[in-house]
């Protein structure tokens, strides 16, 4: 999908930038002329990546999601950077498998916090400097399919993703009063996550069960975001675009003697 120059000059904040799917959105975003401020918890790696992205603008800031303080600094260095951001992808997100009883309360805290709080606190404070810039803008927030299938050992990551899905649609109404388009975007199983790094042996099953037989990649990923801010999407605020190969809607690993029809 080409976009032209729709991005030029435009300003993206991708949080969890240095992470798989992070960086997929903010290198496409990059390419596309936008200036990106990366953020995530290493300062150091952040500034390398925002280098790497190289448009005039772009910045990387290390930021404590759990932090409501960290999170206010954010803001106003955006601020005072830009005025006001165009795009806001909330990315950065934790994914821990863990048995009810073995879960305890810092667990919880820590899953909710990250999914969940940051995402309000961050979307409260962009949005206001965006109203006040009279600035039209987007913002997307990476949701998953677990928002409808539980997963076993994940009953916490599911209930913050169910949740998300309530907070875009909510924030969503809020919003379009100011012209400010609130979506979520599903992009499926995608390997090699730094955050929660899985054996190869699951991969191979995970992606072998779903119906379109493989994981994400860039190119499912980042188009769809960029749809999701563009003026292609002007109509649609309060959705949720899922681009996971069918992973959400059930799986192909079931038990048949017959293994193909006819």
């Amino acid at each position: 999908m080409d976009f032209g120059t729709e991005f030029q000059g435009k300003g993206v904040i991708v949080t969890g930038a240095l992470g798989v799917v992070g960086r997929w959105l903010a290198e496409a975003f990059g390419k596309a002329g936008a200036k990106v401020c990366v953020t995530d918890m290493e300062g150091g790696a952040l500034d390398a990546l925002a280098a790497e992205i190289g448009t005039e603008g772009s910045f990387g800031f290390a930021c404590d999601l759990r932090d409501a303080g960290s999170i206010d600094a954010l803001v106003a260095e955006v601020g005072k950077r830009w005025g006001a951001a165009d795009v806001l992808i909330n990315n950065a997100g934790v994914y821990p498998s863990g048995f009810l009883l073995d879960t305890d309360a810092e667990e919880w805290d820590r899953i909710l916090d990250i999914n969940l709080r940051a995402v309000h606190l961050l979307t409260r404070g962009i949005a206001t400097q965006m109203i006040g810039a009279e600035r039209t803008g987007s913002v997307i927030n990476i949701s998953s399919g677990a928002a409808r299938k539980m997963r076993l050992t994940a009953a916490p990551y599911s209930l913050s993703k169910t949740a998300l899905d309530r907070l875009t649609k909510g924030y969503a109404l809020e919003l379009s009063r100011y012209k400010i388009r609130v979506n979520a975007l599903e992009p499926g199983f995608a390997a090699g996550s730094t955050a929660s790094p899985l054996p190869e042996e699951h991969v191979k099953r995970v992606t072998a069960s779903m119906p379109l037989g493989r994981a994400s990649t860039a190119d499912d990923v980042a188009p769809a975001a960029m749809y999701l801010a563009s003026e292609a999407a002007s109509f649609v605020t309060g959705a949720t675009l899922t681009v996971d190969g069918g992973n959400s809607i059930g799986s192909m690993d079931v038990y048949q003697d017959k293994k193909a029809p006819l």
